[in-house]
């Protein structure tokens, strides 16, 4: 009997004091001024070196050289930023938002201008 009234108190409680969470997806998340937020990328700028697919400690980054396309797994970043800090061209940045949830897991490829073909002589 006595957790029976614990647990009306508590739900008393609950029903009087406001909200712990607030009206998402009417409301939007206030993202302060240190949230890292997600990787993204300047693929113009890219070289397709590969050095931040090395740098990533989760391996949700993957770049092909020969097809110039550059990869995330969304769901296995940890948004360490060491890919951003890692790039040479600094063509990675974190943009200030989060990965919408998917029920499926979400890989990202971007793919670059191919090369210019070179003339034969």
């Amino acid at each position: 009997m006595a957790k029976g009234m614990k647990f009306t108190g508590f739900a008393l409680k609950n029903l009087f004091s406001k909200p712990a969470t607030y009206g998402y997806p009417f409301v939007k998340k206030d993202y302060k001024e240190r949230y890292r937020g997600r990787v993204a990328i300047d693929i113009d700028d890219c070289l397709f070196c590969g050095l931040c697919a090395r740098k990533c400690p989760s391996g949700a980054i993957t770049v092909d050289r020969a097809a110039r396309t550059w990869s995330i797994e969304r769901m296995g970043c940890v948004q360490c930023a060491n890919c951003v800090e890692g790039c040479p061209k600094k063509c990675l940045h974190m943009e200030n938002m989060y990965t919408e949830p998917e029920a499926n897991k979400v890989v990202d490829t971007i793919a670059g201008k191919p090369l210019p073909k070179k003339e034969e002589e």
